[in-house]
């Protein structure tokens, strides 16, 4: 089967197409996005979708833009601290407690009940500079029972488990094994981890959020998210809009049933509730459904966050307005690439600046395909705008593939019973529990190419390390499946210029090899990598690897 990167990116989960509803709220069926003919595990999995006991909010029913755009606060440090591994010195230290809460999500629907970083969703924004090193305590204040549905039958969240645990992870942050958010480091209500981050990398849009084994999707589904920023000083003498005019807009989907409550999707079966995707109706930007920003005509820095468990989004101005697009995941691009269209896979992120200068008095929607989901309303006047569009931003040497050290070939697998419904999701055709099989040497150079065995785009996440995206090239899955053996059917395909800077995130599409080359830098130890659907990580989608001390 032959498709198109629009029928790839519908595939994956478009956003509000997900399901068909009544003018009452309630689902009908799972919709299967036309034209593409969707692979059998995702028609049977759709279909296994239980119907809502409760009537939803339809989006339809809903007022547009009614609600200011809240700003994530940023954090203050609450004091300073000693740590060992920088002796002699006092860290700035922050202690963020995970907590429930409830709160309005759009004026005409009733306060959430929510899980989140310092009782918000999104947390607050933590900053931090480049080789400053700052230690943060994640407290586990939540309550003793989780209010989603647990499927117990997934690896790491049987019933002998307990139901409430956590443990953070900081997306796209180069920190030592022991802080980097180990999916079977969680721990409990009443409980803490102190981890630090030694903030030793470029200037990037990170974000943080729970990654507990079995039930990161339930867990960031709640609310535990938000932004961590890092900074540098190559990137502030580039003139950039700072301060009030460089905001985060943190991306995700939600259903909701009408009396407010969190709905989460399910299978028809009680007793394994999993299901393979969990598509919201409404969008969301930093916890509000369809809000509004006052802005002044002049630039601004907008950095989009993708958070949503399935996701993508498919983004857009109106007012003929292009973005102009400045970093990916891993900071910034070597120049600015002006762009009409983004497409941000769940944990992908993209700054960009918009110039609002010839629009005084006007608006402009942030749009997802064609629906609005953000307004911009721009004041008839503004303060000096001494910000620019620098014409070259930072330099991104590339990496010589040929010069690896090893060269691994691993498969993104699905797995499905004899009705054809998804069980599961693998990496290498391996579980969470096999032995270790990936175990770069500190400091060297590798690359891993993805061959996508599946009938969907997946995005794959390594912790730890920054890559490059070499290329995707298209094979013969019938030559794979009979002999494992990979025969090329045409040749490679060179990454987007968006995807030219560093990354951490990257979209496997189906059909194809996905290769990337990355140094492993960093700390020895165990790290993980896994696809960034949630379902599908929680679901054995997920593999540990081990950094091992570079040769004397």
């Amino acid at each position: 089967m032959t498709m198109s990167r629009r029928d790839v990116l519908r595939g994956a989960g478009g956003l509000l197409g997900a399901y068909v509803l009544t003018s009452a709220g309630r689902v009908l069926r799972a919709a299967t996005p036309p034209p593409m003919k969707m692979p059998m595990a995702m028609r049977s999995t759709a279909a296994m979708l239980a119907a809502p006991k409760v009537p939803l909010i339809n989006p339809a029913s809903l007022a547009r833009f009614v609600d200011p755009l809240p700003i994530p606060p940023t954090m203050r440090a609450a004091g300073q601290r000693a740590h060992k591994a920088y002796p002699g010195q006092q860290l700035p230290y922050y202690r963020m407690e995970m907590r429930a809460f409830q709160a309005k999500l759009h004026r005409d629907v009733p306060a959430t009940p929510l899980w989140g970083y310092a009782g918000s969703f999104p947390g607050p924004t933590l900053e931090a500079q480049r080789n400053e090193p700052l230690l943060v305590e994640w407290v586990n204040a939540l309550p003793a029972q989780h209010f989603l549905p647990i499927d117990h039958n997934i690896h790491g969240a049987g019933k002998d488990t307990p139901p409430v645990r956590v443990v953070t992870h900081v997306h796209g942050a180069r920190v030592p094994a022991d802080g980097d958010g180990y999916p079977e480091d969680w721990y409990t209500p009443g409980h803490s981890k102190l981890y630090l981050y030694p903030n030793g990398q470029d200037a990037a849009t990170l974000w943080y959020h729970d990654h507990a084994m079995g039930i990161t999707r339930l867990n960031i589904y709640a609310g535990l998210a938000g932004a961590y920023i890092v900074r540098d000083a190559e990137e502030q003498k580039l003139g950039l809009p700072s301060g009030d005019y460089d905001i985060p807009l943190i991306l995700c989907d939600r259903l909701l049933a009408q009396d407010g409550q969190l709905y989460y999707p399910v299978s028809d079966d009680p007793s394994a509730p999993w299901v393979m995707q969990c598509l919201g109706n409404l969008p969301l930007c930093n916890g509000k459904i369809f809000p509004f920003l006052e802005v002044e005509p002049r630039r601004y820095r907008f950095r989009l966050i993708n958070v949503a468990n399935t996701s993508f989004f498919d983004l857009s101005l109106s007012q003929d307005q292009a973005f102009q697009q400045i970093a990916s995941d891993q900071g910034l691009l070597s120049k600015p690439l002006e762009r009409v269209r983004i497409e941000l896979y769940p944990a992908e992120r993209a700054d960009v600046l918009i110039d609002f200068s010839a629009l005084a008095g006007k608006s402009v929607q942030l749009r997802h395909q064609s629906q609005g989901i953000v307004e911009f309303r721009v004041r008839s006047s503004a303060t000096r705008d001494a910000s620019v569009l620098p014409s070259a931003l930072r330099e991104v040497p590339r990496i010589d593939p040929a010069s690896a050290a090893r060269h691994r070939v691993m498969t993104l697998n699905e797995i499905d019973d004899a009705n054809g419904n998804a069980l599961m999701m693998l990496l290498d055709g391996k579980h969470w529990a096999d032995p270790i099989s990936e175990n770069p040497r500190q400091n060297s150079l590798e690359t891993w190419s993805f061959v996508n065995l599946t009938g969907d785009a997946h995005p794959i996440h390594l912790h730890l390390v920054r890559f490059q995206i070499v290329d995707r090239r298209p094979f013969d899955l019938f030559a794979w499946n009979a002999h494992r053996q990979l025969t090329f059917t045409g040749p490679a395909v060179a990454p987007e210029p968006h995807e030219m800077g560093w990354k951490d995130t990257v979209r496997a599409d189906p059909g194809m090899v996905t290769r990337i080359a990355m140094r492993f830098e960093g700390e020895p130890g165990r790290y993980v990598w896994h696809c960034h659907f949630l379902e599908h990580e929680d679901n054995e989608m997920m593999r540990p690897y081990e950094v091992l001390p570079a040769t004397s």
